[in-house]
């Protein structure tokens, strides 16, 4: 049985409470519930994770083979600044697809740039807590082509 990864990156424990017209009104517990109720609704376990710090998100990133089949991350702030990040992504054998809530394109300079993007399967933002949703569908398609091939 498939089974799936979500990692939240940092501040995005403060969703609800920081920059709404970014990132909206809702709490990272109504994201988990929409996260938890795809799960209940495709049959495929995921597990949340969310820290503030780089080196949690490496630690888990590389513990995840041979656990999960894929993983959905929000690098946030990180995205930008990870070389850690970027590289612990591409050591795992496990697809990643990156996500956001905002359009980094049409943010910030700065933003625009992911360190991580390239070497993740995609990258999905814009969209609100949607992003997520999309992200765990396409490691979900993901997973069934694998699966076939």
């Amino acid at each position: 049985m498939a089974k799936l990864l979500v990692i939240h990156g940092p501040n995005l424990h403060r969703l609800g409470q920081r920059e709404a017209d970014y990132y909206g009104t809702e709490t990272i517990d109504d994201l988990n519930a929409k996260i938890q109720a795809w799960s209940v609704r495709m049959k495929i376990p995921v597990d949340v994770y969310q820290s503030n710090h780089e080196g949690d998100i490496v630690e888990r990133i590389g513990l995840a083979a041979g656990t999960y089949n894929a993983i959905v991350i929000n690098p946030a702030a990180y995205t930008h600044t990870s070389v850690a990040i970027r590289d612990a992504i591409s050591a795992t054998r496990v697809p990643v697809i990156e996500v956001h809530l905002s359009n980094i394109h049409g943010r910030e300079e700065f933003r625009r740039v992911s360190l991580t993007a390239p070497v993740c399967r995609g990258q999905i933002c814009g969209f609100g807590h949607a992003s997520y949703l999309l992200g765990l569908d396409a490691a979900r398609a993901f997973i069934t082509r694998q699966k076939k091939a």
